[in-house]
């Protein structure tokens, strides 16, 4: 499926924020919290970047903004995949998160290669 520029805004937007949810959830450990500290980074980074790379002034600029976005979805799925490892008591809550986070990698993988093809 192909998303206009709003919607996938809106897709990053809610994705950041069902991050913030499960870490919020999370038992209070240390690990967690450290854990914590990166998902919100890295989930909270794509969505940010898109808005940087959606602002682009060259093809170039744009591809490269969508390979950092691409970039920090891989980190994010790797910090879900770490927490659900960690975390069996939240691991039926994750599933459809850990889905999200492949779908958007796979938006990001495909946009940077389409686009390195028009350019």
């Amino acid at each position: 499926m192909n998303y206009s520029r709003k919607e996938l805004e809106l897709r990053l937007k809610k994705f950041a924020l069902r991050v913030l949810g499960l870490v919020k959830a999370l038992p209070k450990t240390e690990e967690n919290r450290i854990y914590g500290s990166q998902i919100l980074r890295s989930s909270s980074s794509i969505g940010a970047n898109y808005a940087e790379a959606i602002c682009s002034q060259t093809k170039k600029d744009f591809i490269n903004g969508l390979n950092i976005c691409r970039k920090e979805t891989k980190e994010t799925c790797y910090w879900l995949d770490l927490i659900f490892e960690a975390n069996p008591t939240v691991q039926k809550r994750m599933k459809d998160l850990i889905e999200e986070g492949q779908e958007i990698l796979k938006i990001f993988t495909s946009s940077v290669k389409t686009s390195k093809e028009k350019s």
